[in-house]
């Protein structure tokens, strides 16, 4: 409950939005000490598990990119491994690797010479088996990664098994057996800059505006996409210094981009907006109604000094999560 608009903002960030400090420092922890169980299992004679790339592994996602909102569910990283004498080679949209010189150990996990990233997503799942830690823990995969489930945490472990290419980027697991590319490094550099321009704003504005995708918005734009809309928002604009000012005018935003291009800032998929012409619809009808509803909101606050008027017009779009005004 709060008094001013501000207030109940950093209520609803700090209590509802933004990941728990305490469950985020253990999931840093827990994170690191897999990360020196995964670095152990080409040394494990009986194994034959692929020799590890130490230097190039990548934490990735949302949680990595501190762009995640509650609770947390998965914490995702991508797992280097080196080469071993194998080549690659673009096939369409997809990528192949040869394995006919490379090492006996990526050998084992080919179909005629050319590296099946099936198998070798499962190798991943079948030695996280192997780690006394894990032996309890729920292991499936999911095509592109081995997906670690332990009791103890309410998040999983997505792992990405991985190859360094010398076009600066990364092959993982298409899900089919094959390889594409990807660079995560990219968005986590956007995700950085667009922050530090403007002051360390853009991160909780993403997460605020990621709760109201999730729970209040008519169709749930896919978490990436919402993001990189987000962050289009923001490089077109300068972010003030008041949150709900800015939330109002991403609402206008969305009302009108939702229609565009949003190009992935990676350069591999194009256009990330498959929406539907419907689904589209819908949102636009969502945004422009919660557009509406910030303006009555912000004028409220801003022209009737009528903080309470302001915080229930929030409560509107945000839900009864937000808090009230007392």
């Amino acid at each position: 409950m709060a008094q001013t608009v501000n207030t109940a903002f950093n209520e609803f960030n700090t209590n509802i939005v933004n990941l728990d400090p305490n469950r985020t420092d253990r999931a840093n922890s827990s994170r690191d000490w897999l990360w020196e169980q995964l670095n152990k299992l080409d040394d494990k004679d009986d194994l034959d598990f692929p020799f590890k790339y130490k230097e190039r592994h990548i934490k990735y996602g949302s949680f990595a990119r501190k762009t995640k909102i509650r609770e947390l569910d998965d914490v995702d990283v991508m797992f280097c491994l080196t080469a071993n004498g194998a080549t690659y080679l673009k096939q369409y949209e997809n990528y192949i690797i040869n394995t006919p010189n490379a090492g006996n150990r990526l050998r084992l996990l080919s179909d005629n010479d050319i590296l099946n990233s099936t198998k070798v997503v499962n190798k991943l799942k079948l030695s996280l088996a192997k780690i006394e830690h894990y032996k309890s823990a729920k292991l499936h995969n999911r095509g592109e990664a081995a997906t670690l489930d332990l009791n103890s945490y309410e998040w999983v472990f997505d792992i990405v098994p991985c190859f360094y290419t010398d076009t600066d980027l990364y092959l993982i697991p298409d899900g089919n057996g094959n390889w594409k590319s990807t660079d995560p490094r990219v968005d986590q550099k956007l995700v950085t800059e667009v922050n530090q321009k403007n002051q360390g704003r853009a991160l909780q504005l993403i997460r605020t505006l990621k709760y109201w995708n999730r729970y209040n918005s008519t169709h749930t734009i896919t978490s990436y996409l919402f993001e990189q809309i987000v962050i289009n928002f923001i490089t077109t604009s300068q972010l003030g210094q008041w949150l709900d000012f800015d939330i109002r005018d991403f609402f206008y935003y969305l009302s009108v981009h939702i229609y565009y291009a949003v190009n992935d800032p990676k350069g591999i998929q194009g256009d990330l907006n498959y929406l539907t012409y419907e689904q589209k619809k819908a949102i636009l009808e969502k945004s422009s109604w919660a557009f509406d509803k910030a303006k009555e909101a912000v004028s409220a606050e801003t022209q009737e000094k009528n903080q309470e008027k302001a915080i229930n017009k929030w409560r509107e779009i945000f839900g009864y999560n937000f808090p009230k005004y007392e």
